[in-house]
């Protein structure tokens, strides 16, 4: 069963920085687009950033310019780099292709940005 694995997230307090990971256990390479997901309690998740095999990047307002997507389709991976944060982005994180059809979703992992 293909897998995604999500890593990184934690406690930082306002201001701070995370760089979450997602590890695919098959190639990524031919899927056009791959994101970042979000989900805080009690809300849907929401698509926060978008990445094309070709480089291309799009972000939610809500994150622009303090977030940064890359992926490596040499090792299967895709990270979020997140400065700073506010506590608004409290969630869980979740990797997936856009539209999220392409793989099962993962255990996602929790950022909490509290002082």
């Amino acid at each position: 069963q293909v897998q995604l694995v999500e890593s990184g997230g934690g406690l930082v307090q306002p201001g701070g920085s995370l760089r979450l990971s997602c590890a695919a256990s098959r190639s990524i390479f031919s899927i056009y687009r791959m994101g970042w997901y979000r989900q805080a309690p009690g809300k849907q998740r929401e698509l926060v950033a978008t990445i094309t095999n070709g480089g291309s990047t799009n972000y939610a307002d809500s994150v622009k310019g303090r977030f940064t997507i890359s992926r490596d389709n040499a090792k299967n991976t895709v990270s979020l780099q997140m400065n700073s944060l506010k506590p608004e982005d409290t969630a869980v994180y979740y990797c997936n292709s856009d539209p999220p059809n392409r793989f099962h979703w993962g255990q996602g992992t929790q950022v909490t940005v509290s002082s």
